[in-house]
Protein backbone atom coordinates (compact mmCIF):
# COMPACT_ATOMS: atom_id res chain seq x y z
CA UNK A 1 0.00 0.00 0.00
CA UNK A 2 1.74 3.12 -0.90
CA UNK A 3 0.91 6.63 0.97
CA UNK A 4 -0.21 8.68 -2.30
CA UNK A 5 -2.93 6.27 -2.64
CA UNK A 6 -4.07 6.71 0.40
CA UNK A 7 -4.14 10.41 -0.54
CA UNK A 8 -5.86 9.80 -3.53
CA UNK A 9 -8.83 8.20 -1.28
CA UNK A 10 -8.88 10.75 1.24
CA UNK A 11 -8.90 13.52 -1.60
CA UNK A 12 -11.73 11.69 -3.40
CA UNK A 13 -13.70 11.37 -0.42
CA UNK A 14 -12.61 15.10 0.53
CA UNK A 15 -13.85 16.49 -2.80
CA UNK A 16 -17.10 13.88 -3.30
CA UNK A 17 -15.79 13.54 -6.70
CA UNK A 18 -12.94 11.66 -8.84
CA UNK A 19 -12.43 14.63 -11.44
CA UNK A 20 -12.18 17.06 -8.76
CA UNK A 21 -9.38 15.21 -6.87
CA UNK A 22 -7.59 13.98 -10.06
CA UNK A 23 -7.30 18.28 -10.75
CA UNK A 24 -6.02 18.89 -6.85
CA UNK A 25 -3.78 15.77 -7.07
CA UNK A 26 -2.10 16.70 -10.96
CA UNK A 27 -2.82 13.48 -12.28
CA UNK A 28 -5.53 11.97 -14.96
CA UNK A 29 -9.01 10.99 -14.26
CA UNK A 30 -8.33 7.52 -15.17
CA UNK A 31 -4.94 7.22 -13.53
CA UNK A 32 -6.16 7.75 -9.83
CA UNK A 33 -9.12 5.77 -10.69
CA UNK A 34 -6.67 2.91 -11.18
CA UNK A 35 -4.76 4.22 -8.35
CA UNK A 36 -8.14 2.86 -6.02
CA UNK A 37 -8.74 0.06 -8.22
CA UNK A 38 -5.33 -1.19 -6.77
CA UNK A 39 -5.71 -0.24 -3.64
CA UNK A 40 -8.79 -2.29 -3.29
CA UNK A 41 -7.39 -5.16 -5.20
CA UNK A 42 -4.43 -5.20 -2.36
CA UNK A 43 -6.72 -5.19 0.73
CA UNK A 44 -9.19 -7.61 -0.58
CA UNK A 45 -11.88 -5.12 -0.11
CA UNK A 46 -14.27 -2.49 -1.58
CA UNK A 47 -13.88 0.64 -0.34
CA UNK A 48 -16.36 2.77 -2.53
CA UNK A 49 -19.26 1.02 -4.52
CA UNK A 50 -19.74 2.70 -7.56
CA UNK A 51 -23.04 3.29 -9.33
CA UNK A 52 -23.12 5.25 -12.39
CA UNK A 53 -21.83 8.79 -12.06
CA UNK A 54 -21.94 8.55 -8.23
CA UNK A 55 -20.43 6.65 -5.27
CA UNK A 56 -20.55 5.87 -1.88
CA UNK A 57 -18.31 4.78 0.91
CA UNK A 58 -18.57 1.27 2.41
CA UNK A 59 -18.11 0.20 5.78
CA UNK A 60 -14.71 -0.67 5.38
CA UNK A 61 -14.29 2.73 3.00
CA UNK A 62 -15.33 4.81 6.04
CA UNK A 63 -13.31 3.25 8.39
CA UNK A 64 -10.14 3.40 6.31
CA UNK A 65 -10.50 6.84 5.34
CA UNK A 66 -10.52 7.92 9.03
CA UNK A 67 -7.84 5.65 9.82
CA UNK A 68 -6.22 7.36 6.65
CA UNK A 69 -6.66 11.09 7.74
CA UNK A 70 -5.24 10.40 10.98
CA UNK A 71 -1.79 8.77 9.16
CA UNK A 72 -1.68 11.17 6.85
CA UNK A 73 -1.19 14.16 8.82
CA UNK A 74 0.98 12.38 11.37
CA UNK A 75 3.04 11.21 8.57
CA UNK A 76 3.19 15.61 7.17
CA UNK A 77 4.38 16.22 10.45
CA UNK A 78 6.94 13.82 10.07
CA UNK A 79 8.02 14.96 6.89
CA UNK A 80 7.72 18.40 7.60
CA UNK A 81 10.42 18.07 10.47
CA UNK A 82 12.35 15.75 9.01
CA UNK A 83 13.07 18.47 5.91
CA UNK A 84 13.27 21.16 8.33
CA UNK A 85 16.12 19.40 10.61
CA UNK A 86 17.70 17.48 7.21
CA UNK A 87 17.56 21.32 5.79
CA UNK A 88 18.20 23.89 8.22
CA UNK A 89 21.13 24.76 5.76
CA UNK A 90 18.29 25.87 3.00
CA UNK A 91 17.05 28.95 5.26
CA UNK A 92 15.78 31.39 2.94
CA UNK A 93 12.84 31.52 0.17
CA UNK A 94 13.40 33.99 -2.54
CA UNK A 95 10.05 34.38 -4.17
CA UNK A 96 9.20 37.01 -7.15
CA UNK A 97 6.39 38.91 -8.27
CA UNK A 98 4.29 40.77 -10.64
CA UNK A 99 5.30 44.46 -10.32
CA UNK A 100 1.57 44.92 -10.70
CA UNK A 101 -0.02 42.25 -8.23
CA UNK A 102 -2.04 43.59 -6.14
CA UNK A 103 -3.92 40.84 -4.59
CA UNK A 104 -4.18 40.32 -1.06
CA UNK A 105 -3.46 36.26 -1.09
CA UNK A 106 0.39 36.80 -1.89
CA UNK A 107 0.56 38.54 1.67
CA UNK A 108 -1.13 36.48 3.51
CA UNK A 109 0.74 33.22 2.13
CA UNK A 110 3.89 34.77 3.36
CA UNK A 111 2.59 35.55 6.38
CA UNK A 112 1.60 32.04 6.81
CA UNK A 113 4.41 29.95 5.68
CA UNK A 114 6.22 32.39 7.86
CA UNK A 115 4.66 31.42 11.26
CA UNK A 116 5.10 27.87 10.11
CA UNK A 117 8.83 28.09 9.55
CA UNK A 118 10.27 31.07 11.47
CA UNK A 119 13.43 30.00 10.75
CA UNK A 120 13.21 30.23 7.30
CA UNK A 121 14.02 33.86 5.84
CA UNK A 122 11.90 35.40 3.22
CA UNK A 123 13.32 37.45 -0.06
CA UNK A 124 10.94 39.35 -2.41
CA UNK A 125 11.29 40.85 -5.29
CA UNK A 126 9.28 42.45 -7.76
CA UNK A 127 9.74 42.53 -11.64
CA UNK A 128 8.23 42.18 -14.96
CA UNK A 129 6.93 38.93 -16.68
CA UNK A 130 10.54 39.01 -18.55
CA UNK A 131 12.35 40.22 -15.70
CA UNK A 132 10.59 37.29 -13.39
CA UNK A 133 12.12 35.10 -16.40
CA UNK A 134 15.20 35.71 -16.51
CA UNK A 135 15.87 35.45 -12.49
CA UNK A 136 13.82 32.08 -12.44
CA UNK A 137 16.30 30.86 -15.08
CA UNK A 138 19.57 31.99 -13.67
CA UNK A 139 18.86 31.10 -10.49
CA UNK A 140 18.23 34.30 -8.55
CA UNK A 141 14.43 33.68 -7.13
CA UNK A 142 13.42 29.84 -5.88
CA UNK A 143 9.67 30.45 -7.00
CA UNK A 144 7.73 32.93 -9.20
CA UNK A 145 4.43 34.22 -9.39
CA UNK A 146 3.71 35.49 -12.90
CA UNK A 147 1.50 34.97 -15.70
CA UNK A 148 1.78 32.39 -18.80
CA UNK A 149 2.96 33.93 -21.81
CA UNK A 150 5.36 30.55 -22.95
CA UNK A 151 4.39 27.22 -23.57
CA UNK A 152 4.68 25.35 -20.43
CA UNK A 153 8.52 23.61 -20.30
CA UNK A 154 9.61 20.87 -18.79
CA UNK A 155 11.80 22.08 -16.98
CA UNK A 156 9.88 23.54 -14.96
CA UNK A 157 7.05 23.13 -12.43
CA UNK A 158 4.03 25.08 -13.73
CA UNK A 159 1.67 25.29 -11.37
CA UNK A 160 -1.58 27.45 -12.80
CA UNK A 161 -2.90 29.57 -9.77
CA UNK A 162 -5.98 31.07 -11.57
CA UNK A 163 -7.67 32.10 -14.40
CA UNK A 164 -7.85 35.32 -13.36
CA UNK A 165 -10.31 37.99 -14.85
CA UNK A 166 -8.67 41.55 -15.67
CA UNK A 167 -9.45 45.35 -14.91
CA UNK A 168 -8.82 48.42 -15.91
CA UNK A 169 -8.09 51.19 -13.36
CA UNK A 170 -9.25 54.88 -14.42
CA UNK A 171 -9.91 58.12 -12.88
CA UNK A 172 -13.11 59.03 -11.80
CA UNK A 173 -13.12 62.26 -14.13
CA UNK A 174 -13.09 59.97 -17.00
CA UNK A 175 -15.99 59.82 -18.92
CA UNK A 176 -15.81 56.33 -19.29
CA UNK A 177 -15.55 54.98 -15.61
CA UNK A 178 -19.36 55.46 -15.43
CA UNK A 179 -19.61 52.42 -17.75
CA UNK A 180 -20.13 49.05 -16.18
CA UNK A 181 -17.24 47.08 -18.34
CA UNK A 182 -14.88 48.62 -20.56
CA UNK A 183 -14.11 47.23 -23.81
CA UNK A 184 -10.81 47.11 -25.59
CA UNK A 185 -12.34 49.01 -28.68
CA UNK A 186 -13.97 51.49 -26.22
CA UNK A 187 -10.33 52.07 -24.86
CA UNK A 188 -8.73 53.10 -28.46
CA UNK A 189 -8.45 56.51 -27.83
CA UNK A 190 -7.22 55.99 -23.71
CA UNK A 191 -3.60 55.56 -23.37
CA UNK A 192 -2.47 52.29 -21.64
CA UNK A 193 -0.45 52.29 -18.31
CA UNK A 194 2.04 49.86 -18.78
CA UNK A 195 4.46 49.10 -15.66
CA UNK A 196 7.67 48.12 -16.59
CA UNK A 197 11.42 49.19 -17.16
CA UNK A 198 12.90 51.03 -20.00
CA UNK A 199 14.48 48.54 -21.96
CA UNK A 200 11.78 46.11 -21.72
CA UNK A 201 8.84 48.65 -23.03
CA UNK A 202 8.69 47.64 -26.42
CA UNK A 203 8.40 44.27 -25.52
CA UNK A 204 5.78 44.63 -23.16
CA UNK A 205 3.75 46.77 -25.07
CA UNK A 206 3.82 44.36 -28.48
CA UNK A 207 2.41 41.45 -25.94
CA UNK A 208 -0.76 43.89 -24.55
CA UNK A 209 -1.14 44.98 -28.65
CA UNK A 210 -0.23 41.68 -30.36
CA UNK A 211 -1.75 39.28 -27.80
CA UNK A 212 -4.44 40.83 -25.44
CA UNK A 213 -5.52 43.23 -28.07
CA UNK A 214 -5.12 46.22 -26.84
CA UNK A 215 -5.17 48.95 -29.96
CA UNK A 216 -4.21 52.60 -28.22
CA UNK A 217 -1.10 54.13 -27.51
CA UNK A 218 0.98 53.20 -24.58
CA UNK A 219 2.43 54.99 -21.65
CA UNK A 220 4.87 53.54 -19.18
CA UNK A 221 5.48 53.50 -15.19
CA UNK A 222 7.84 52.29 -13.13
CA UNK A 223 5.95 50.86 -10.33
CA UNK A 224 2.48 50.33 -9.27
CA UNK A 225 2.24 53.91 -7.40
CA UNK A 226 3.56 55.50 -10.48
CA UNK A 227 1.04 54.00 -12.19
CA UNK A 228 -1.79 55.23 -9.98
CA UNK A 229 -0.57 58.29 -10.10
CA UNK A 230 -1.13 58.25 -13.98
CA UNK A 231 -5.02 57.27 -13.87
CA UNK A 232 -5.19 60.06 -10.93
CA UNK A 233 -4.07 62.88 -13.24
CA UNK A 234 -6.50 61.13 -15.90
CA UNK A 235 -3.34 60.02 -18.01
CA UNK A 236 -4.84 56.76 -18.74
CA UNK A 237 -5.88 53.67 -17.71
CA UNK A 238 -4.35 50.93 -15.84
CA UNK A 239 -4.77 47.60 -16.47
CA UNK A 240 -4.78 45.07 -13.25
CA UNK A 241 -4.96 41.29 -13.31
CA UNK A 242 -7.60 40.04 -10.55
CA UNK A 243 -4.94 37.93 -8.66
CA UNK A 244 -7.22 36.62 -5.48
CA UNK A 245 -8.52 39.46 -3.42
CA UNK A 246 -8.08 42.64 -4.72
CA UNK A 247 -8.15 45.86 -1.88
CA UNK A 248 -10.37 48.51 -2.56
CA UNK A 249 -9.70 50.70 -5.60
CA UNK A 250 -8.65 54.01 -4.10
CA UNK A 251 -10.88 57.11 -3.89
CA UNK A 252 -11.47 58.81 -7.33
CA UNK A 253 -10.08 55.84 -9.33
CA UNK A 254 -12.82 53.38 -10.27
CA UNK A 255 -12.28 49.50 -11.52
CA UNK A 256 -14.40 48.18 -14.18
CA UNK A 257 -13.58 44.88 -15.77
CA UNK A 258 -12.22 44.52 -19.61
CA UNK A 259 -13.97 42.84 -22.12
CA UNK A 260 -12.74 42.21 -25.37
CA UNK A 261 -16.17 42.30 -27.57
CA UNK A 262 -18.37 40.73 -25.49
CA UNK A 263 -16.02 38.17 -23.30
CA UNK A 264 -13.79 39.33 -20.39
CA UNK A 265 -9.89 39.15 -20.55
CA UNK A 266 -8.69 36.90 -18.81
CA UNK A 267 -4.94 35.76 -18.19
CA UNK A 268 -3.56 32.54 -16.81
CA UNK A 269 -1.30 32.94 -13.06
CA UNK A 270 0.72 30.38 -12.44
CA UNK A 271 3.70 29.52 -9.94
CA UNK A 272 7.16 28.38 -11.44
CA UNK A 273 9.79 26.76 -10.29
CA UNK A 274 13.29 24.76 -11.85
CA UNK A 275 12.64 21.11 -11.30
CA UNK A 276 15.77 20.78 -10.38
CA UNK A 277 15.70 22.92 -7.83
CA UNK A 278 12.53 21.60 -6.22
CA UNK A 279 12.68 21.16 -2.24
CA UNK A 280 9.86 21.16 0.23
CA UNK A 281 9.56 24.65 0.83
CA UNK A 282 8.91 25.66 -2.53
CA UNK A 283 6.58 23.26 -2.33
CA UNK A 284 4.95 24.06 0.73
CA UNK A 285 4.91 27.88 -0.20
CA UNK A 286 2.97 26.97 -3.63
CA UNK A 287 0.51 25.23 -1.65
CA UNK A 288 0.00 27.75 0.55
CA UNK A 289 -0.57 30.12 -1.84
CA UNK A 290 -2.78 28.25 -4.37
CA UNK A 291 -5.30 27.05 -1.50
CA UNK A 292 -5.66 30.62 0.42
CA UNK A 293 -6.40 31.80 -3.40
CA UNK A 294 -8.81 28.73 -3.79
CA UNK A 295 -10.40 29.64 -0.66
CA UNK A 296 -10.78 33.29 -1.55
CA UNK A 297 -12.31 32.14 -4.88
CA UNK A 298 -15.09 30.05 -3.43
CA UNK A 299 -16.00 33.25 -1.23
Amino acid sequence: MLLRQMRYFTTIVDCNSFTEAAEQCYISQSAISQQIQALEKELGVELIHRENRRFSLTPAGEYFYRQSKVLLDEVDDLRRETIRIGQAEESKLRIGYLKNYSGQELHMAIAEFSKLYPEISIDTVAGTHEELYDLIRFGSVDIVISDQRRAFSEEYENRILLECQCFAEISGNNHLSAKEYLTLKELKQTPCILITPLEQRDGEAAYYRDTLGFVGNFLYAENLEEGRLMVLGNRGVLPLENMGTMPPAIPTIKRIPLYRMDMPVERTICAFWLKKNTNYYIEEFADTLQNLIRLSSSL
